[in-house]
């Protein structure tokens, strides 16, 4: 164990102190003729006064419970390198979250990266130029939305749909059938990495929004993209009435 002793001395301040009260009944007989003896516990909870004694004793409660819940929670996410950075945070990083569920947002520039697309949308899987993009995404879901122009986006900057198939309205991303594996003990760097791998390396199956992330028919879109090897037509962009502002909660 580490001593902290110092720390707590220099750094540390008391302000809740909780007292447990157990009480040990007396054997009874339950139906089957067996002693039993039950064990009642009692919470009672002190804040700490100016001078470092406890006061204001009262039974524990749920909001205080709750809140310790919390506490204990986000300290262990914390402890456990849940989207800690293992340096300097990456410059395409806009906003980190490491409270319990937490979450990242980040953007990428335009790009050209591997597309895949099933059989079915008659659209060869390839090489394609894509927008510059904003995610957003926790351990479970992710959002991506479509920006314009290639600077680093600020909090007024107005947000587009994803001009891709498999995307809601909302921005979130079906992900159909790929299996997210991301612990709650993976940093910022790793989290960002499998995400867009999950996302460019899954095959886009299907539009959610009746083809109408672009201007153009999004499927047709892509078909007349195939083989190209031009920037991605930004004036195909649908504005969305979002800021990054707007998705940081």
């Amino acid at each position: 164990m580490k001593n902290i002793t110092q720390q707590f001395n220099s750094g540390f301040e008391p302000f809740k102190a909780l007292l447990i009260y157990r009480y040990d009944k007396a054997e009874e007989i339950n139906q089957f003729g067996r002693e039993e003896k039950s064990t009642e516990i009692y919470v009672e909870s002190y804040d700490i006064g100016r001078n470092g004694k406890p006061i204001n004793a009262h039974p524990l409660n749920e909001k205080e419970v709750s809140a310790l819940s919390d506490l204990l929670q986000t300290t262990q996410e914390t402890k456990s390198g849940y989207l800690k950075s293992k340096k300097l945070l990456p410059a395409n990083v806009l906003y980190v979250n490491q409270q319990a569920n937490g979450y990242a947002i980040w953007f990428t520039p335009p790009q050209e990266v591997s597309l895949f697309f099933v059989d079915g949308l008659h659209i060869p899987s390839g090489r394609f130029h894509v927008p510059a993009m904003l995610w957003k995404a926790n351990a479970d879901h992710l959002s991506v939305y479509g920006l314009t122009g290639k600077a680093k986006p600020n909090e007024r900057t107005k947000l587009c749909h994803a001009p891709f198939l498999n995307i809601y309205g909302s921005g979130q991303v079906c992900m159909g059938t790929v299996q997210i594996n991301i612990g709650k003990s993976t940093c910022l760097e790793e989290f960002i990495k499998t995400w867009e791998q999950y996302f460019f390396n899954s095959s886009f199956s299907h539009s959610i929004s009746g083809n109408n992330s672009t201007k153009t028919n999004t499927t047709e879109l892509w078909r007349s993209l195939v083989g190209k090897g031009e920037p991605f037509p930004q004036n195909e962009l649908i504005k969305n009435n979002l800021t990054l502002k707007s998705i940081i909660q």
